[in-house]
């Protein structure tokens, strides 16, 4: 990877002599102020992105959502732990070449400045980038010790200007007075920073720092505002001068599929369901008769697919792949999918199913032609596809219905609450169509235990796959039946 700035560095080491070294990571907040010079497999260089990008994602989506800080983290925290773990240094006392810990920190390290190149291309994917990894950031912060914070002030020069006590005696009554929560005690006691005031906006409009000649008199228990307009300005500066060099960057032209998609705002890789959270569901354990009952736990695009199928006996391509792959996904075998599709297409001879729609229904399960095993379409799949036309029905009907037609589909679930119909339309308004299916998956299995902060369950993620929807309505029905069944004895 980076094969510029590697020979760069080969340059400046004992004249190319030296080989590039991995590069050392004592702590796990990282500035990243510094690229990677090694290289990396194509398979990690997307797999890394990809987990770093399922977290901000989330990060993205709770900002929308305005969600807290606590409840962010509440949420974001188990998807950490799952796609992006950073240990601690006590985990192991030390930090050795080739340890879990340096893994894990050269993987944080890698998918960060990966995502630099897809996101570094427009003013728009450079602010939410920013913002997203911003609030990452500040999370890793909060959770490491005081050991792990002081390292970081120590490793990073961010050119504070210590107050001396003679200032601060000088001072005592203005710094004590600064904040309500400041005592004479506590403010003769701890150490102060002085930094230009546009640098604590936060701070200063909450009043809790004091201002003389342009200058913000920051007390240490404060340093977390400074720190973060720290990150977030130097990241600015480094997405900015990564977009200018974009261009000019030897990359290898098989990356630059992989840097659009990343781009392509958020991203749902392939979803694998959890036999060990949906009760056993999994391929090839749904009959072609059990489809209609199972409707109730299906998306809103899947419902109507089903909908039109129902009413006009058929559907068109576009239509038929994306319902045929999410039906393969929960568990239709290639043989009970031809029943299906074969008594749906009720109108239709033997012979012309035969002719027209058989073959296409094996080749999605890798029956025909290149033999490819295909997977259900995810959410930014089906958003990215062709527009329907006249006729079609595939797509995501957050983008793709009229307001009304929208407000009414979802009245169509049992959905009446005012709240959660104005929340979906903002969200659809704000291009947020995967936040709007999320909060309509909230308010349809409100009564068997969901709430508007806990996503689809497991982890609270939002729903980026329209099989993930049904493997979490899923869930939630055998939790109830479950109970039932206890209660019942």
């Amino acid at each position: 990877m980076f094969r510029a700035q590697k020979k760069r560095a080969l340059e400046r080491t004992n004249f190319g002599k030296e080989v590039v070294r991995e590069q050392d990571y004592p702590d796990r907040l990282n500035m990243y102020l510094i690229p990677p010079l090694a290289e990396i497999t194509l398979d990690q260089f997307e797999e890394w992105a990809l987990d770093r990008l399922r977290v901000l994602s989330e990060i993205e989506t709770c900002l929308f959502r305005n969600r807290n800080m606590k409840m962010t983290e509440q949420t974001v925290k188990p998807l950490l732990e799952k796609y992006l773990p950073l240990s601690p240094n006590a985990v192991s006392g030390r930090v050795s070449k080739g340890s879990q810990l340096d893994d894990e920190r050269k993987k944080d390290h890698y998918s960060h400045f990966i995502l630099r190149l897809a996101f570094c291309r427009t003013d728009d994917l450079r602010r939410r980038f920013v913002k997203a990894e911003t609030v990452l950031f500040r999370i890793r912060y909060t959770s490491a010790d005081i050991t792990e914070q002081h390292a970081l002030l120590t490793r990073y020069n961010f050119g504070w200007t210590p107050v001396s006590d003679d200032e601060k005696r000088s001072l005592k009554d203005f710094l004590t007075f600064s904040s309500s929560e400041s005592t004479y005690a506590t403010s003769s006691n701890e150490t102060y920073f002085k930094v230009p005031f546009e640098r604590v906006p936060e701070l200063i409009e909450s009043r809790k720092v004091f201002l003389k000649d342009g200058v913000a008199y920051v007390p240490a228990s404060k340093q977390l505002s400074l720190i973060l307009t720290e990150f977030s300005e130097k990241l600015e500066r480094a997405l900015e001068v990564t977009a200018r060099a974009l261009p000019r960057l030897d990359e290898d032209d098989r990356l630059l599929p992989i840097l659009a998609h990343l781009s392509k705002g958020f991203v749902a890789p392939e979803y694998i369901p959890d036999n060990s959270t949906t009760g056993g569901l999994g391929h090839g354990v749904v009959r072609a008769a059990q489809v209609d009952s199972l409707v109730p736990h299906f998306p809103l695009c899947m419902r109507t697919l089903h909908s039109a199928l129902r009413r006009d006996s058929h559907l068109r391509y576009f239509g038929r792949q994306q319902y045929g792959l999410f039906l393969k996904g929960i568990g239709l075998s290639v043989e009970e999918a031809l029943t299906f599709w074969r008594t749906s297409f009720s109108t239709c001879t033997d012979e012309k199913f035969g002719k027209e729609y058989r073959y296409n229904i094996r080749h999605n399960y890798g029956l025909e032609g290149n033999r490819r095993n295909y997977k259900p379409r995810s959410c930014a799949q089906i958003l990215t596809d062709a527009a329907p036309g006249a006729n079609e029905h595939h797509g995501c009907p957050y983008r793709q219905f009229s307001e009304d037609n929208l407000v009414a589909a979802i009245q169509g679930l049992g959905v009446s609450d005012q709240g959660v119909l104005r929340g979906v339309r903002d969200d659809v308004r704000n291009k947020q169509y995967h936040v709007a299916c999320t909060r309509v998956f909230e308010a349809t299995h409100k009564a068997v235990g969901a709430k508007s902060t806990v996503g689809v369950g497991v982890g609270m993620e939002t729903v980026t796959h329209p099989n993930l929807y049904f493997d979490r309505s899923m869930q939630f029905a055998k939790q109830v039946e479950a109970v039932e069944g206890e209660s019942g004895k």
